[in-house]
Order: structure tokens, then C-alpha cells, then sequence
């Protein structure tokens, strides 16, 4: 199935690229969610139309991503929990609790965008947590974990 994207895509490509993918993807993911459109040549047509549109859309969204990570790096986010003697938490700081105090302070952070490649954090401590805004910006955000 070829489609058209009307968004960057990782690992895909770029908006207005054309590429070949299995049916249940455009199908299931990429048209209903608005990120591509069949490749017909009335669709290319139309694209081409709106590609100035499409093109100051993905800018506003770079802009505002960045923007985020520009806040998010000077947090400094204190999140107290249950903690044993030795610094072991009882329980674990997930992504959405990282979330939720950032968002306590102000700006806006989904648990989606959150990455924890090694899994929660388990021990008090101060971490640096690396949160994905935007396909093309990757930020910073300082977490203190404190006992209780």
C-alpha cells in the first residue's frame, strides 16, 4: 500500500514523502489517526495544495516542542516517597508519576513522553530523565527523589 505523509514519521520518513507500506499499518494507524492518506493522483494533487499549510503546521509544533524543552530544563522536579534505610524506595517512580509532578509545576508533560529505558527508579537519588516532545526534540528534566 502506498501512502502519502502529512507528518514526519520516525523511521518512515518525511512530510510529503510517498512510501510503500504493509496495508494493516495505513489501514489501522497512519489514515485514521491523520498521519497519511492513500497515494492516489488526486490526493497528490491536493497535497501539493496544501503542502505550505502542512509545512507552517509542523513548524508551529517544532517550535512549541522545543519551546517545552526550554521549560523542562530548568526544572529542578522533588518527588518524596516511602523510602528504606539504605535509599531503596518502597515501590518504584514511574513514568507517570514523573509526570504528574512536572505537570504539578506547571508545564504540561504527558507520561507518554516520558523515557525510563531501565525501567522505574527504585532508589532516592537525583536523576536526569529524558522526555520525548516531538519526533525531532528529546529533552532534559532534573528528578530529586527524596524519603518521605
Amino acid at each position: 500500500m502506498d501512502v502519502i505523509l502529512l507528518e514526519k514519521i520516525p523511521n518512515l520518513g518525511n512530510l510529503g514523502d510517498k512510501v510503500s507500506i504493509r496495508p494493516g499499518f495505513g489501514r489501522n494507524y497512519l489514515i485514521p489517526q491523520g498521519k497519511a492518506v492513500p497515494a492516489t493522483a488526486a490526493r497528490l494533487a491536493e497535497f501539493e495544495q496544501r503542502r505550505a499549510e502542512l509545512e507552517k503546521k509542523a513548524a508551529t509544533a517544532l517550535a512549541a516542542a522545543e519551546a517545552r524543552a526550554a521549560q523542562l530544563q530548568a526544572l529542578q522536579v522533588t518527588i518524596a516517597q516511602k523510602a528504606g534505610e539504605e535509599g531503596r524506595l518502597y515501590g518504584s517512580v514511574g513514568t507517570k508519576d514523573i509526570a504528574d509532578a512536572v505537570s504539578a509545576l506547571g508545564v504540561e508533560l504527558r507520561k507518554a513522553e516520558v523515557r525510563l529505558p531501565t525501567g522505574p527508579l527504585r532508589h532516592t537519588g537525583d536523576y536526569q530523565i529524558a522526555v520525548q516532545l516531538h519526533g525531532d526534540v528529546t529533552g532534559q528534566v532534573a528528578v530529586r527523589i527524596v524519603p518521605e
